[in-house]
């Protein structure tokens, strides 16, 4: 299988520096790959990229279809397609072997939200008495104040932060850059961890610029954030299954509910189509009900 190893690594290279994507972006895509590898390895085929045909491909999706679910099985399928379209693109292949295999239909899986209040009681969990306690609480109100990803976050630089303009500047997706507004209460926590906490640290070579370290002066996982709202969770007894992606998600619920328009909530969330951003119209019943008893005429 080592020539697939090459062709793999030419479209790695193919998606840093043609498409630039991001590393966690990219690793998803080869992940899809590898899961082909193995299945071919697994059932003793030795097929390249180049040769494998529809029927190979049908058998290993009817393989998989009974372990991954409808959502999983879709996002494998597009991931498998993106490949073998560089493989003709780059002139290895004439036609693709998924041509007319066609992606499952799967529902749109509505966000998760949290209230202002779920959200303040997350907040007020954090333990201040702790050296992290002001970092955690700066990030958790960052998150939920800019709408920001967990990977911006960890990403955001002192040097990005432009408080007398109001804004930071965040690296998303791609490396595309966005100015995102910042409110005087975040940019409050902000201070007081730099100034409390971080301008004490010993920090790491390399990581000079980057505003939330962990204990060691270093970067932060995005794992690590995982874990910091759980635990937060868990102290509260919430009784919802929470990421850091669920601020992002209550950022622009929370934007759209109090008459933000959509456009808008697009470019602070760095979305490059609206449609994406489209899914923040899952508004709930209540709130649609007082819309319209609030400004239909006959309500």
């Amino acid at each position: 299988m080592t020539l697939w190893r090459s062709y793999i690594n030419e479209y790695k290279a193919y998606l840093k520096l043609e498409r630039g994507l991001s590393e966690n972006t990219i690793m998803n895509y080869v992940y899809d790959i590898e899961k082909l590898l193995a299945y071919l390895e697994t059932s003793g085929l030795s097929i390249s990229p180049v040769n494998i045909d529809e029927l190979t491909i049908q058998e290993f999706i009817y393989a998989i279809s009974g372990t991954v679910n409808a959502r999983s099985q879709s996002r494998l399928i597009s991931g498998l397609k993106s490949f073998f379209n560089y493989l003709i693109f780059e002139g290895y292949r004439e036609t693709t072997p998924l041509e007319l295999i066609e992606i499952p239909k799967v529902g749109r899986k509505l966000p998760d939200t949290l209230s202002t209040i779920e959200i303040d009681a997350l907040i007020k969990a954090v333990d201040l008495s702790k050296n992290e306690g002001e970092r955690n609480r700066a990030m958790l109100e960052t998150l939920y104040s800019c709408g920001l990803r967990v990977s911006e976050l960890v990403g955001l630089k002192i040097s990005d932060l432009f408080f007398d303009e109001g804004f930071i500047k965040v690296t998303g997706k791609g490396n595309k850059q966005r100015f995102v507004p910042i409110g005087a209460s975040t940019q409050k926590y902000i201070v007081f961890y730099q100034e409390g906490i971080r301008n004490h640290q010993q920090i790491k070579k390399g990581f000079e610029d980057t505003l939330f370290l962990n204990r060691r002066g270093g970067q932060l996982t995005r794992a690590m954030i995982f874990t910091i709202i759980k635990d937060l969770a868990v102290k509260i007894n919430l009784n919802k299954t929470i990421s850091p992606h669920t601020f992002r998600h209550s950022f622009a619920t929370h934007l759209l509910e109090n008459g933000a328009d959509l456009r808008s909530i697009q470019i602070m969330l760095g979305h490059e189509s609206i449609t994406t951003t489209e899914v923040y119209m899952h508004l709930d019943r209540k709130h649609l009900s007082k819309v319209l008893h609030a400004f239909h005429p006959r309500k």
